[in-house]
């Protein structure tokens, strides 16, 4: 069964603002809950809901959907070479809205969505999105780079526990969480909070961590040397796997997203894979003829230029563009003829153009066509 697209499920449009999403999802979740709603169906559509708003209130994975739609978190998408990235949806919190619609959070748990406490749950790492500068030939030829960034990382001292001498929590007995009746204007209904003994965690420590200070984690400053393969261009993104920030409670790593931004070259112009090229060429060189001397990405060819010539006549190279990062084939070259008309001559040049002026020049069908109709309307 397809699903709607999440814009349509939350009902904005494209280019709704993160405070239009969370106000939109906000209005669903009060509505379609299935704690308070009594629609047959209402928890499906709070599912949905959650689902839609766990990506679009996300800018990274917002961005994904917007090109490659559900695909790019089913790993069926790809762009320039680059897998679309997976989501697991139940790694988001919804707590802190919940919190805010209900005063408190829900121990509902639907299809892997819920409000209650996460802190005791495995939990994926946040990742990151850098941006990386890139010289047109780099992006052409592919290059290696450096990153350095300072991430939060897994407190070795205590394995990421907050501390040693573990015991399980005498408030909440190891749940993590700790149930209230609580009134409201929707019912009476039993909530679940985050047990302030342990955080959430269901355990204590006898000795809190000094290195990390108790929270199991402690900022690193990694580096990674980033192969960047030949053919990427300015928006294409690398995702690095599992080197963004750590889990927390064993959960895996984020992820690190490089993007792209390519310099402009001082005479290749690029679409896609193609790369185009104007080539200045003399009057009498498009008038008679000639050989010239092209620069490509892979070396200087001689292209043959016919006799009469004309300015914006477009010659192809083939595969003499930019090597596609998924196919691995190369794109196309065009060469665009400029012919120039000298603005300074000397006394010799001049006379030899008034010679040549002098001849039979506008014997050309254009000519014919452009006389005969200046004739016809004197």
């Amino acid at each position: 069964m397809n699903k709607r697209d999440y814009y349509e499920v939350l009902g904005v449009d494209k280019n709704a603002s993160d405070d239009e999403i969370k106000s939109a999802f906000r209005r669903l979740a009060k509505k379609y809950h299935p704690d308070v709603s009594k629609e047959p169906d209402a928890a499906e559509k709070f599912k949905e809901a959650q689902e839609a708003y766990a990506v679009l209130s996300d800018p990274n994975r917002r961005k994904q959907y917007d090109q490659f739609g559900h695909a790019a978190f089913n790993g069926g998408a790809s762009s320039g070479g680059f897998n679309g990235a997976g989501f697991d949806f139940s790694d988001f919190d919804f707590s802190d809205i919940f919190g805010d619609i209900f005063g408190g959070g829900f121990g509902f748990n639907f299809g892997g969505f819920g409000g209650g406490s996460r802190r005791n749950r495995a939990t994926k790492g946040r990742d990151h999105v850098i941006g990386m500068n890139l010289t047109f030939d780099e992006a052409v030829y592919g290059t290696t780079k450096t990153i350095k960034l300072d991430l939060m990382d897994t407190c070795d001292e205590c394995d990421g526990k907050g501390g040693k001498g573990e015991e399980k929590c005498s408030r909440c007995h190891g749940s993590g969480t700790i149930e209230a009746e609580q009134h409201t204007i929707l019912g009476t209904y039993i909530t679940k909070t985050t047990c302030p003994e342990c955080s959430g965690k269901g355990v204590t420590y006898k000795d809190t961590c000094s290195k990390c200070r108790g929270k199991g984690q402690i900022k690193k400053t990694k580096e990674y040397d980033v192969k960047i393969p030949a053919g990427v261009d300015t928006g294409n993104q690398l995702r690095m796997f599992g080197k963004g920030e750590a889990g927390l409670n064993g959960g895996p790593n984020g992820d690190i997203y490089i993007e792209f931004n390519v310099s402009n070259h001082p005479l290749f112009k690029r679409d896609e894979d193609d790369i185009y090229l104007e080539v200045p060429v003399t009057i009498t060189e498009a008038i008679l003829g000639t050989k010239k001397e092209v620069p490509t990405l892979y070396g200087n060819v001689n292209l043959v230029i016919p006799a009469g010539s004309q300015s914006e006549d477009k010659h192809r190279l083939k595969g003499k563009g930019v090597e596609n990062t998924s196919t691995r084939r190369k794109g196309d070259m065009y060469v665009i003829l400029k012919v120039i008309t000298p603005t300074k001559l000397s006394r010799e040049q001049k006379k030899l153009l008034e010679s040549l002026n002098k001849t039979d020049l506008d014997n050309s069908i254009e000519f014919k066509k452009y006389n005969e109709y200046l004739r016809k309307n004197k």
